[in-house]
């Protein structure tokens, strides 16, 4: 969702007309609070990220005063509702985020090219990434690129081991975003491991990129790929990520594209969820209950 923090929509401040979209119960509490006291009675909308989800609105009052404020709030994926008290759960509307569609790009058939993206960091948990790598031979023709960031130290000493242990695992560090989404395209499966995410933008891109997923079973994976997704692995769990890796792989070899196919199926089927136009139809939708 491209928001600032904090969003104003006042047409004129006369009218009484005006709403307050905020991004973060947290970060934006003070203004969340201060747009309260000035104008009780206009809308009053928060938008819930990872963050707020899985961590502040559990541990932070001023996060938890935002909920309560609120007239309506917007979670970024199916599963987000869950995670909030059950007497909120009423207010709470999901607006899936967007991203722009791309043509899926030729792919080799003599290895299996996946992608990561994330910046190392632990919430990402690059540690599964880092594990599986070890996990396969450089034989078996699973090439990892993994794209992001170095900004914990520890765990960019960890990949750059990696890379000196694995000849079939590289990491890029941070790519410019059109480079990224170009390795996407040309990608056959992306891994996204996190441990605690809200709805990742990365897992769209691959979407409407045609390349499918493989994710870590997490409510903020879930909610975007469905519940009946098979590219799910428990995790920090590499050896079932491995498992899912090979069977990708030997999937290129049949002539209906085993698994690796069927995720790219199940995958088309949830790509109009994250059209512009429909994140647009969601947030009007929400607006429009308040107006």
């Amino acid at each position: 969702m491209r928001l600032a923090r904090s969003w104003p929509d006042t047409p004129s401040e006369q009218d009484g007309t005006g709403l307050l979209l905020a991004l973060h119960a947290r970060r934006s509490a003070g203004s969340i609070a201060a747009w309260a006291r000035a104008h009780p009675q206009r809308p009053l909308v928060v938008a819930l990220t990872g963050t707020d989800l899985y961590h502040d609105i559990a541990t932070d009052a001023a996060a938890q005063h935002s909920l309560a404020l609120a007239h309506r709030l917007i979670v970024l994926q199916d599963q987000g509702p869950l995670a909030l008290p059950g007497a909120l759960r009423e207010k709470c509307r999901v607006v899936q985020q967007s991203s722009t569609r791309r043509q899926p790009l030729a792919k080799t058939r003599d290895r299996l090219r996946v992608v990561v993206v994330g910046h190392l960091r632990d919430e990402k948990w690059p540690q599964t990434v880092f594990e599986a790598a070890r996990l396969i031979g450089p034989q078996e023709g699973i090439r990892i690129d993994h794209i992001g960031r170095d900004l914990d130290p520890a765990l960019a000493d960890a990949a750059r081991a990696t890379q000196a242990a694995c000849p079939h695992y590289r990491w890029w560090g941070g790519l410019p975003h059109g480079a990224t989404r170009s390795r996407i395209q040309r990608a056959h499966l992306l891994v996204h491991p996190s441990r605690m995410e809200g709805g990742a933008h990365v897992i769209m891109e691959a979407v409407l990129s045609g390349t499918p997923v493989l994710a870590s079973r997490i409510d903020g994976n879930v909610g975007m790929l469905g519940a009946d997704y098979r590219g799910y692995f428990a995790p920090g769990d590499a050896a079932a990520l491995v498992a899912l890796l090979r069977e990708c792989r030997a999937g290129q070899a049949r002539p209906d594209g085993g698994r690796l196919a069927a995720l790219q199926a199940q995958c088309a089927l949830r790509a109009p969820l994250f059209e512009p136009a429909a994140e647009q139809a969601a947030l009007l939708s929400v607006l429009r209950e308040l107006l």
